[in-house]
């Protein structure tokens, strides 16, 4: 497994679950995502964008790093064309940093859609910003390792058919969602969370921390 750390420019918390996400990967940075390369202590290997919004003074550790610009005028974010590098080397598993937060939320809005076209081509995604994080959910089971108390919403982008919760506060047995439902907000972990899916597509969005933080 080759895993790519693709720093985006939304919010950033170094915690220890991220850096063990990240321990290990090659790294790119898409235009102001370069900030949290001195956050998280990595040394991206390419540093891509239209280069609008990156800081006006770099940190001398990434000046030399090599740079590949590209127009403003595009039709992809650069967030995207940090994914499509990373997958033109290799990449079968992302970390996307900074997915969330941010000054633009239409693309925190096509990071989480964009998740969900890559794990339907068979790559392993995690979105994250630190205090919350997203994976991909389609037909099929999933466990995850969280602490109980840890808050979760199912955002589904998409009708839901066969919805099963295990492991929470309130379980599911086999539900059906309607697209545009609230019934998937807000849950929390009790023991081993498992989730399964009959069929749609959806994000499981996870605070990391109890829920009494947020």
């Amino acid at each position: 497994m080759t895993r790519f750390t693709i720093l985006l420019g939304g919010e950033l918390f170094r915690t220890p679950l991220v850096d063990r996400q990240v321990a290990g990967s090659r790294v790119i940075a898409a235009d102001a995502g370069i900030r949290h390369a001195a956050t998280l202590g990595l040394m991206p290997e390419l540093w891509l964008g239209d280069f609008d919004s990156a800081p006006a003074e770099v940190d001398p550790r990434f000046a030399g790093v090599p740079r590949e610009v590209f127009p403003h005028d595009k039709d992809k974010t650069d967030g995207e064309l940090a994914i499509a590098a990373a997958r033109n080397l290799g990449a079968t598993s992302l970390v996307l940093v900074g997915a969330f937060g941010g000054p633009r939320a239409d693309h925190a809005f096509l990071h989480l859609a964009l998740a969900l076209k890559l794990a339907e081509e068979g790559m392993q995604v995690i979105l994250t910003s630190g205090r919350q994080e997203a994976h991909p959910l389609l037909p099929g089971t999933m466990a995850l390792d969280y602490v109980d108390g840890t808050l979760f919403s199912i955002l589904a982008f998409s009708e839901l058919s066969g919805l099963s919760e295990e492991g929470a506060k309130w379980p599911l047995d086999s539900v059906e969602v309607p697209f545009g439902s609230s019934r998937t907000l807000s849950n929390e972990v009790r023991g081993a969370l498992r989730v399964s899916l009959g069929s749609g597509r959806a994000l499981l969005l996870a605070h990391p921390f109890p829920a009494s933080d947020f």
